[in-house]
């Protein structure tokens, strides 16, 4: 299993789901991780997300076939 972070901008509070999908380049459009999200491939803290603009925090732990992304500050 691939581990990764995130780190977000100090001038930010969140990052929304779909938008780190796009940035970690695990999905090649906006529309490519809405259907990811759509078709439940990730989990949030353990839990199945079908949220696209779900709010990532500090802390939050996405998982999604073999990555798993860490979102520090």
């Amino acid at each position: 299993m691939e581990k990764d972070t995130f780190k977000i901008r100090p001038t930010d509070e969140f990052i929304e789901l779909i938008n780190l999908l796009k940035i970690k380049q695990i999905a090649q459009s906006g529309g490519h991780a809405k259907m990811i999200v759509e078709d439940g491939l990730v989990t949030v803290n353990g839990e199945q997300e079908f949220r696209k603009r779900k709010k990532l925090r500090p802390g939050d732990i996405v998982e999604l076939e073999e990555i798993t992304i860490t979102i520090i500050v």
